[in-house]
């Protein structure tokens, strides 16, 4: 039996049509949104594997719990100190890496 050949499109290819190739300042953006976007849904998921609500966490650091459903949404601008300091009171550690 011969396998059927799927006609799939890679995902960058798909990015590139919508965005533009890397380097160009709409691609730039969008690269730029789905980091934020990645960071709060990390931040999310590793606040529910402690156990805490918004609130709890925003406690724990000193901060309010519409800043950390910001932070989640991907509609915050935060310096790497305050990223630093979320995932801190989580017990969790970050690490940055520049490509």
């Amino acid at each position: 039996m011969k396998a059927k050949k799927l006609n799939i499109t890679p995902i960058e290819n798909l990015i590139t049509e919508d965005f533009g190739p890397v380097g160009t300042l709409e691609r730039d953006l969008f690269d730029i949104e789905c980091n934020i976007f990645v960071i709060g849904e990390r931040l999310k998921e590793e606040r529910l594997k402690a156990g805490l609500t918004q609130e709890a966490l925003a406690n724990k650091i000193g901060t309010k719990k519409s800043f950390i459903s910001r932070v989640e949404k991907g509609r915050a601008d935060i310096q790497i100190s305050t990223l630093v300091k979320l995932f801190s009171g989580l017990g969790r550690q970050i690490s940055i890496r520049l490509l």
